[in-house]
């Protein structure tokens, strides 16, 4: 990835925040915490992230809920669960609504690290996808309106 990544991290326990946001910064990555659904959203709408590591059970909202209410981004926000309380309908609802990652509590640093940057990698082909389809589009309209005119100048 060109640009350093920026992570949020959404969780309730300020010692999961703090451990998380170390490592991560560790890492290479900017990080920001938020403790609340409600802080997250105003953070969400006011910056770019390019991930967020959401858990399931926060104070004013669930998490599988605050998958739909964080303001999407292009290229598109990649969004992981974290959860203590793991089950397959927590699962289904996560994927239904969003959500790009599942990791449970307790969790291996490693395996969060790997999946954050699968995530990120996946973030990163979408934005070079959709760049493509920009030029593309562009190309091809290009060529449009030069046949356009050709046709136009014959006609005179």
């Amino acid at each position: 990835m060109g640009e350093t990544a920026r992570i949020l991290i959404i969780d309730d326990d300020e010692n999961i925040r703090k451990v998380l946001a170390t490592i991560l910064e560790e890492e290479g990555y900017i990080v920001e915490t938020a403790e609340t659904a409600k802080t997250a959203i105003q953070k969400s709408g006011r910056k770019f992230y390019n991930l967020a590591l959401i858990d399931i059970r926060l104070p004013d909202m669930e998490g599988i809920e605050l998958l739909t209410k964080i303001k999407p981004t292009t290229p598109k926000m990649r969004k992981i669960i974290v959860t203590g309380f793991p089950t397959m309908q927590n699962a289904v609802d996560a994927v239904n609504r969003g959500a790009d990652g599942y990791i449970l509590k307790p969790f291996n640093v490693e395996k969060v690290l790997k999946i954050i940057e699968e995530q990120l990698k996946k973030q990163e082909e979408e934005k070079e996808y959709n760049q493509n389809k920009v030029v593309e589009f562009i190309e091809t309209r290009v060529r449009e309106i030069d046949l356009e005119e050709t046709v136009h100048t014959k006609k005179l």
